[in-house]
């Protein structure tokens, strides 16, 4: 049972949408829900992991890297997805500086299914501690649902501190369209909590350069 107060959270959407159009940025804001949690031992509680799929792709300007074998590459490249193969990633030589860079340079990676076990041997823990160890795809799924699939699934990682934010949306969307996502994300995220609503500190969303309005 959400505990959300819809009302509340409508005026907070309007607001960041008000905020942004009154002072517009050169970039697309990005909407984001930040979680502060409570009654929680990141040392001694077990950490939570868990991925939600969002009624809505959260990030305009998503970018992936297909990682693949021949026939994956030709379909990227027939999709205008930008890929590299086994032998790209082996030039890196397990460089901890171009992996950090080829990390930072994708929201996401997907790897062909044959390759995927080869990806910790060929560029060593990078992606992995990036938080983007790529999603596997095989021959039998169709390329362009999966990536569709991948830009709408948000990630939320319980690391050594009470707060943690994920990218829900972004300023250009439809007021629903950010409503619907907030509120999967949220109950999303209380199913993963051990005492569910009993560990929410509190919620705020806020756009990339505005300020926080808290929701709970």
């Amino acid at each position: 049972m959400s505990k959300i107060n819809k009302e509340f959270l409508l005026e907070a959407i309007n607001s960041i949408q008000t905020g942004s159009k009154e002072k517009q940025r050169k970039f697309l804001e990005t909407v984001e829900l930040q979680i502060a949690l409570k009654n929680y031992d990141p040392a001694r509680d077990k950490r939570f992991t868990g991925t939600v799929k969002l009624r809505h792709v959260p990030k305009k300007s998503f970018k992936i890297c297909i990682i693949g074998d021949d026939r994956h590459l030709d379909e990227a490249k027939n999709l205008g997805y930008d890929c590299k193969s086994a032998e790209d990633l082996k030039k890196l030589n397990k460089n901890k500086k171009l992996v950090k860079k080829l990390a930072k340079g994708y929201d996401a990676f997907m790897a062909s299914d044959g390759l995927i076990k080869q990806i910790p041997r060929l560029l060593g823990p990078g992606l992995n501690k990036a938080g983007k160890f790529p999603t596997s795809l095989s021959h039998q799924e169709s390329m362009e649902e999966k990536v569709e699939t991948v830009k709408r699934t948000i990630k939320f990682q319980m690391k050594k501190v009470l707060c943690l934010s994920v990218a829900v949306g972004n300023v250009s969307m439809e007021t629903d369209e950010l409503n619907a996502n907030i509120m999967l994300a949220v109950n999303f995220l209380v199913s993963l909590l051990k005492k569910n609503w009993q560990n929410v500190r509190s919620l705020h969303i806020k756009s990339t350069m505005g300020k926080p309005h808290r929701i709970y």
